[in-house]
């Protein structure tokens, strides 16, 4: 018998997630003999269901946001049998299920997991921890709150990080340590990005060669923030080139060591969690998942 489980975060962004769901539920009996509907209360509920159903089921579905598949996928990474994962998106930014090329309306995200195309994509780890779209620190961990949404999607996010630094009172580069097999840097910094996915808060982000196959990071490195970096962060997005500037570093890595003085505050796929310094590395393919309409380069 193939069974599926929706898990489903009825407080998240997409109201339209909880009015469609039991449609969702009977799209998906089309192919799965038992589909049943779990329904988080609080933070911790969706792991919760992870860890009781993931050996009994051939299919996970998160419908939710970018902090509900955080959480699933923290809870379904480290279990040696784990099963598909599909994802309905509910939230604001739906970072994960942009990068896989899912559709934005839950009804047509169900259709295109009836479709089952399966790739293997990878995912970070630091410590016990798990992510797939980004992990960073500096001033992506700092300016978290009060964005201004239309200047965001006007700017991108990593340009309305740097233009937002001008304004965060007393504001100073740290002094950062990274090292990987074939890059090290030693010096101040604003900001570091590890980039694993292509979105970061609902935006395209601004690394070229992103693969969720290949088991590298995008790593970039601002280590000054300016209205000047702020623009050529505007222009890489409409070039999709990494800007060229003596304040930039950019390069790929499978595995790398961050420490930062003083200890920075982390921010992985939006969620802040833990502090440095960190190892992280590639999980390179460690999970299967059904894609929407992503196009293999």
């Amino acid at each position: 018998m193939q069974k599926a489980a929706i898990i489903l975060n009825p407080a998240a962004g997409n109201a339209q997630l909880p009015e469609n769901i039991d449609r969702i539920a009977h799209k998906l009996r089309d192919q799965y003999d038992d589909v049943t509907i779990y329904e988080t209360k609080e933070a911790g509920d969706g792991a919760g269901f992870v860890k009781k159903i993931a050996s009994e089921v051939q299919l996970i579905v998160g419908a939710g946001g970018d902090g509900t598949i955080h959480e699933l996928i923290n809870a379904l990474a480290p279990l040696e049998n784990r099963p598909l994962f599909a994802v309905v998106p509910g939230g604001t930014c739906n970072d994960f299920s942009r990068a896989i090329g899912m559709a934005q309306d839950p009804l047509a995200a169900a259709e295109q997991i009836m479709s089952h195309r399966i790739r293997q994509v990878d995912i970070g780890k630091y410590g016990d921890k798990y992510f797939l779209n980004f992990w960073g620190i500096g001033l992506i961990a700092q300016v978290s709150t009060n964005i201004d949404s239309n200047l965001k999607d006007k700017l991108g996010k990593l340009s309305y990080y740097l233009s937002a630094a001008q304004t965060i009172p007393g504001f100073e580069p740290f002094l950062l340590k990274v090292e990987s097999e074939r890059f090290e840097y030693n010096g101040k910094a604003c900001l570091l990005i590890v980039s694993n996915g292509a979105y970061t808060g609902g935006v395209k982000t601004f690394f070229p060669k992103t693969d969720l196959q290949d088991g590298l990071f995008d790593v970039l490195i601002i280590k000054e923030t300016s209205i000047e970096l702020a623009w050529q962060a505007i222009q890489s997005k409409m070039t999709s080139d990494i800007p060229e500037s003596d304040n930039i570093s950019y390069f790929r890595a499978d595995k790398l060591t961050v420490l930062a003085t003083p200890d920075q505050r982390i921010d992985c796929d939006g969620e802040i969690s833990g502090r440095t310094p960190v190892y992280l590395e590639n999980m390179r393919q460690h999970l299967s998942v059904i894609l929407g309409d992503f196009q293999d380069d």
